[in-house]
């Protein structure tokens, strides 16, 4: 099952939801991240890669990147589209081919947080665990939670915890 993090600037939290998915998927999920606007040159923030590299989370493949790259062709297909940032939540989305179950997880932007680098990197651990949170909690869903039929519910429900 493949899943696309969305955000604004693909930077934070869809690389935190990306990387996360993928190292705890046990090989039944494909975890992708995305951009509604990622700034030119944009690259994972570098206290996400912390967090990651600390959790033992690898960062093997992290970039940063717009979702135009998902609509292409050649691009694979989305099961599942989850919004992780309030903003890419509120803008209209592209066309998914096959028409995946959507949803939205709101997480509040560590790169936005004021402070010490040590305050700042602990706004980055707490979202880094709360979308573990919610990632353990879906990919332990039995198997019909997650056909196209209830897939929607299901992680509509998960955005609950």
């Amino acid at each position: 099952m493949n899943i696309l993090f969305l955000c604004t600037h693909n930077s934070a939290r869809s690389i935190l939801a990306e990387a996360t998915l993928n190292h705890i998927g046990g090989g039944r999920f494909q975890g992708f991240s995305a951009g509604s606007s990622p700034r030119e040159n944009q690259q994972p923030h570098p206290m996400a890669i912390k967090v990651l590299t600390d959790a033992g989370i690898s960062i093997k493949g992290l970039r940063s990147k717009s979702w135009d790259e998902f609509e292409k062709p050649e691009a694979p297909h989305m099961d599942l589209v989850i919004t992780v940032c309030d903003n890419a939540a509120g803008e209209v989305c592209p066309y998914w081919p096959g028409q995946p179950a959507t949803a939205h997880w709101g997480y509040a932007d560590p790169s936005e947080v004021q402070g010490t680098d040590a305050q700042r990197l602990q706004a980055f651990e707490h979202t880094l665990h709360a979308i573990r949170r919610r990632l353990e909690l879906f990919v332990s869903l039995p198997t019909a939670s997650l056909e196209k039929t209830t897939l929607q519910s299901s992680v509509q429900k998960i955005s609950e915890s």
